[in-house]
């Protein structure tokens, strides 16, 4: 009885290893299971996070060195913070303002801003798209006239007002020596106002058309060929086909180059500073070319009223943004009408 229970033992220790590997079987391939599941969630989460971890970076600085600022100064234009204090000042609510709407010095900046804006934005635009269309053509040496349209803006702005400074100068500068020499009055471009302007203008000109002229190269060379072959078997010259071609298809491109060129019109601040041959240099011995950014130069870093700067630069701010806001509207509506 002994040997016929040994026997029965024997056989079912036999044979349990092979009844146990079904079970072992499936506990290894629950684990399989899980771990891929926990693969595929990763992978998702890898898949939804990563986009916004690789432009992290822009939002972090754009925080520090645009968020932040722009907020700490709209927090300073509320309050009498000048040099007097070394810590905050009392708040004043929108007196700052008030100050910096009613003074006749910023007036006259805005005026002196528009003013330089409209002679430099608006025939940078129409150069850079006119250079670009004829560098878009097949010309000898392409790659060196491409190339010499963008030296004047690797110019530091310092070399830039040294070369202008020979040409526009009211004594001995070269182009009134060439109106001398025809017998015409010398013109005083330090001292009248417009003239002024307009040899700001002249460097805020040649210092960004040929940069301008590359984004727009870049935007023409990706129109379709197909498209000028279409219109030349239609009879139309180059001219129709840069005015029915070209710029439609480069519209985006244009567009965006009017509101970058009115955002940094709007902030001009080192010509007009480095055309100055006063001591001061704050826009003229009139402020007859001071703008705004130099008037919150003034303001808040010698002056050291960073209340009524910080004010300032809040007015220019919204300035600038209604001024964007609303050539974005006149060219979305100027492209709707046209492909309407």
């Amino acid at each position: 009885m002994s040997t016929q229970h040994r026997v029965a033992g024997d056989t079912a220790t036999a044979e349990s290893p092979a009844g146990g590997a079904p079970a072992l079987r499936r506990t290894s391939e629950g684990r399989e299971r899980a771990r891929l599941l926990r693969r595929q969630r990763r992978s998702r989460w890898d898949l939804k996070v990563s986009p916004y971890l690789y432009v992290s970076p822009f939002f972090v600085i754009f925080a520090l060195v645009g968020l932040y600022p722009l907020l700490y100064t709209g927090y300073l234009s509320l309050f009498d913070w000048n040099r007097a204090y070394y810590v905050r000042g009392e708040f004043v609510g929108l007196d700052n303002y008030r100050f910096v709407l009613t003074d006749p010095v910023f007036q006259k900046s805005l005026v002196n801003t528009f003013s330089i804006f409209l002679m430099s934005s608006v025939p940078q635009v129409v150069l850079a798209v006119a250079v670009a269309g004829l560098l878009d053509r097949r010309l000898r040496g392409l790659a060196f006239w491409r190339m010499s349209v963008l030296l004047p803006f690797v110019v530091a702005p310092a070399a830039a007002a040294l070369i202008f400074g020979s040409l526009f100068a009211d004594q001995y500068g070269v182009i009134n020596g060439v109106l001398k020499e025809l017998g015409l009055e010398p013109i005083r471009w330090h001292v009248d106002r417009w003239w002024s302007h307009f040899a700001i203008a002249g460097m805020v000109n040649w210092r960004w058309t040929g940069y301008n002229a590359l984004i727009f190269l870049a935007a023409m060379q990706a129109v379709p060929r197909d498209l000028y072959e279409a219109a030349a078997l239609d009879g139309a010259g180059r001219v129709r086909q840069f005015l029915a071609v070209t710029l439609p298809m480069i519209r985006p491109t244009l567009v965006l180059v009017i509101i970058t060129s009115t955002i940094g019109g709007l902030q001009i601040f080192t010509e007009p500073r480095l055309f100055d041959d006063t001591p001061n240099r704050e826009g003229g011995p009139d402020r007859q070319y001071m703008t705004s950014t130099l008037y919150i130069y003034v303001k808040g870093i010698e002056d050291q009223f960073y209340g009524r700067a910080s004010a300032a630069a809040w007015v220019l701010f919204i300035v600038i943004i209604s001024i964007a806001a609303l050539n974005y509207l006149i060219t979305r509506y100027a492209t709707r009408r046209s492909t309407a």
